[in-house]
């Protein structure tokens, strides 16, 4: 039998999938070990035990000056910028989006725009934000919808542009208008994708978060990211790291939740 007929049962799937993440941990736990072994007080690859203790300190001990608990004090503060700027950018982009794909009036005067916005690198626009904006909240999430946005727009518009036209002229020889044409024919259509291109967009959605927070910040993932790393405390850095791709991971995983939930006539049946 070829290798490209064989297909994993559950169980070897999921042990393959465990797999890679075992060997990075093995991988990890010697380069550690042989560092350590070197020298006691390496802070660039910290044991496990040390790790755990600098998660206790961060998650589960009241901060002496605040009295919050660190870490779940950061990730509000970093989710409720993540969310408040996708959401913007969500909302934007299914209106610009759909019109450029469905109406060739908004499609010659947006497209050319739309381009070329989307080709500005976002952290490069960062200290223009914070100048015009101020060193607030605005200015983190404008950074996220300025990098999200366009994006967005331009894949919800080839989808909508990419539906059959037979479906369009169906419509209209119900006597359809524009805007029932729109609701009943295209907007079903594109939210599912729309869903997908949100999935792709979250990790430059927290690579701009995680900059702006870095910058100016009180609080955030990136802020105490940036903040532990001048005293090279990589048993916090670490963790923080691990959690913000396990929440990018959960968010992930919750979009494709709703996406077959909500569209289950979209999937693909093998």
């Amino acid at each position: 039998m070829r290798l490209i007929n064989v297909r994993p049962s559950r169980r070897t799937g999921l042990f393959l999938a465990c797999l890679p993440f075992i060997a990075l941990l093995v991988a990890y736990a010697i380069g550690s070990a042989v560092r350590l072994e070197a020298n006691p007080a390496d802070k660039l690859l910290p044991g496990f035990q040390t790790i755990a203790d600098a998660v206790n300190t961060y998650a589960f001990t009241q901060d002496r000056r605040t009295g919050d608990y660190l870490l779940w004090a950061d990730t509000q503060a970093s989710l409720t910028r993540l969310v408040s700027g996708l959401g913007i950018a969500t909302a934007i982009a299914l209106v610009v989006g759909v019109a450029q794909g469905v109406l060739p009036l908004a499609r010659a005067a947006l497209a050319p725009l739309v381009g070329f916005i989307s080709m500005v690198p976002p952290l490069a626009l960062l200290p223009v934000l914070f100048i015009a904006l101020g060193l607030g909240e605005t200015a983190k999430i404008a950074l996220i919808v300025i990098g999200v946005t366009p994006i967005l727009i331009r894949d919800l518009a080839l989808q909508a542009g990419a539906l059959p036209r037979e479906q369009i002229i169906k419509a209209e020889t119900l006597s359809a208008s524009s805007w029932l044409i729109t609701l009943r024919v295209v907007l079903p259509q594109v939210l599912p994708r729309l869903i997908d291109s949100l999935r792709l967009q979250l990790g430059p959605a927290f690579l701009f978060l995680i900059a702006a927070e870095a910058i100016s910040a009180d609080a955030g993932l990136g802020y105490r990211i940036f903040l532990v790393r001048r005293y090279m405390s990589m048993d916090v850095i670490f963790p923080y790291v691990a959690w913000i791709t396990l929440l990018a991971v959960v968010m992930d995983v919750a979009l494709s939740q709703l996406r077959r939930r909500a569209f289950p006539w979209t999937e693909i049946r093998q």
